[in-house]
């Protein structure tokens, strides 16, 4: 059966620091700065095809919603961008109120805060609103769905929860489950390169190695389209690890807290403007490659 890829846009953001995990000035001032310097923000409006899309922020993932949700709003009015709404849901009932869903359809542009990536699939999970998100971005050309740190991670239908990175390689030091179900061949990890979070995606990827990692490093993005075309945008790296083409490996077998033992796992190391593609399993240097 032929798989139809989707029509709308995925931008998934690494993050700088999380700002529902570290709230103070110094932290969201460097976040919100990096923003700007990197012109990810303004990828992801030019992305929409509008020059003042309308702009849903869903603060749901930060435990700091009255301070995140003004920031993006002051952010996205610096590149002229007004039509911009917060949506603070706070429980599953908040995620099935119809006005959220009509703001939903409303929206040129969706974008999920950073935070704690299990919040979003707890308050959307089996709800109109994230099947009326999914439809669109199915369906819609110019549907973007944005999001930073734990926003990111959320897009998978295979979702790193949490992991510790001191037991990385160990098995059982990552934590799965469901996410929000927009991306089905791979999985996301962000604040890649400065937490050192290979281990825990090695660990992902062992355990569905039909998917492909990708860690994206603080202050980087990727701009994925048809689902499975990935660009690197932003100033730092993203990681890409590819499983299928391993030989041996020992994550279905291995007791928690064994070491993992995997053979020919393929990385690849992306800077801004390259591609890699990933029903391909390809990487290029640019998108005209």
């Amino acid at each position: 059966m032929k798989t139809t890829h989707p029509l709308g846009k995925l931008i998934a953001i690494g993050g700088n620091e999380d700002k529902g995990t570290y709230p103070n000035p110094r932290t969201r001032r460097k976040y919100y700065l990096n923003f700007f310097e990197l012109g990810i923000l303004k990828r992801v409006v030019s992305e929409s095809g509008k020059d003042d899309p309308r702009i849903e922020v869903i603060t749901t993932a930060s435990m700091i919603p009255q301070e995140v949700g003004p920031i993006y709003t002051a952010s996205f009015a610096m590149l002229n961008c007004h039509n911009v709404g917060i949506m603070d849901i706070r429980t599953p009932a908040d995620a099935r109120q119809p006005e959220y869903l009509d703001r939903l359809l409303a929206a040129d542009v969706v974008m999920f805060s950073g935070g704690n990536q299990g919040r979003l699939r707890e308050m959307f999970g089996e709800t109109d609103f994230l099947d009326a998100m999914v439809r669109r971005y199915r369906a819609e050309t110019h549907f973007v769905i944005a999001g930073t740190s734990a926003g990111a991670m959320a897009m998978s239908q295979h979702m790193i929860r949490g992991g510790s990175v001191p037991d990385a390689l160990l098995k059982g030091a990552v934590k799965m489950g469901p996410g929000l179900g927009l991306l089905t061949t791979a999985v996301i990890d962000s604040h890649f390169v400065k937490r050192g979070r290979f281990g825990r995606l090695i660990e992902a990827v062992s355990l569905y190695p039909k998917l492909i990692g990708i860690g994206l490093g603080e202050d980087t993005g990727v701009l994925i389209t048809g689902g499975n075309m990935v660009e690197t945008i932003g100033s730092n790296l993203v990681i890409i690890l590819d499983g299928h083409n391993v030989v041996h490996n020992n994550a279905a077998a291995a007791k928690k807290g064994t070491a993992l033992s995997i053979e020919n796992l393929t990385m690849h190391v992306l800077a801004k403007g390259n591609v890699y593609h990933i029903e391909e399993r390809k990487f290029y240097p640019s998108q005209a490659s």
